[in-house]
């Protein structure tokens, strides 16, 4: 099922080079942040860190900093954000989707979530039309560039999830996926 489905896109990544006409080289301020994110990660500097190692959330930041760190380097080709890459999947996923319902399902705030769009919109990736059964909403698509630049994306996030589950054995990244959903679900939204 999933299991194979993930194996069959590595191995097809895998087969494919990443050159491709939507490719940029990323900004400047996107650099500063690929290596910002790295250096987010502390060097061995032999302090105790008494009890941290074993709390959850500080574990779970060290690795969501490692896992970021990662997604931006792999990414930095292709001049695309985490959240960039969620809406370009949900909106594929959703041709004709509201915005706000992007937005909601991705927790994004409005304000960002315009912004976002509007960057979207000027790379040419998606096309925002008035919605038919809300005037006062908006439609969103993937442009022919959108769909040319997610489908490099699925090739590099198969890629990177093979690197964040390599140390895992068989079973494992299904178990963490429901150990972290049981976690988002015992910690009441505030």
């Amino acid at each position: 099922g999933r299991q194979a489905a993930c194996a069959a896109q590595r191995v097809h990544a895998n087969s494919l080079t990443m050159k491709s006409p939507v490719m940029t080289t990323p900004s400047r301020s996107r650099k500063k942040t690929i290596s910002a994110a790295r250096d987010a990660l502390p060097a061995s500097t032999g302090l105790d860190l008494g009890p941290l190692p074993g709390l959850l959330g500080y574990a779970l930041r060290r690795a969501q900093v490692a896992v970021f760190a990662d997604f931006m380097a792999s990414f930095a080709a292709l001049d695309l954000r985490p959240a960039q890459f969620s809406v370009l999947l949900l909106i594929r996923q959703n041709p004709g989707c509201k915005q706000s319902d992007v937005a909601e399902a991705l927790g994004i705030l409005r304000p960002n979530f315009v912004a976002m769009m509007d960057e979207l919109d000027h790379r040419g990736l998606t096309q925002r039309t008035t919605s038919k059964g809300d005037r006062r909403s908006y439609a969103i698509f993937l442009t022919q560039a959108g769909e040319a630049l997610l489908d490099a994306a699925m090739k590099v996030v198969a890629e990177h999830e093979a690197r964040l589950t390599s140390a895992m054995k068989p079973g494992e990244p299904e178990k963490f996926l429901d150990l972290l959903a049981r976690i988002e679900r015992a910690v009441p939204a505030r």
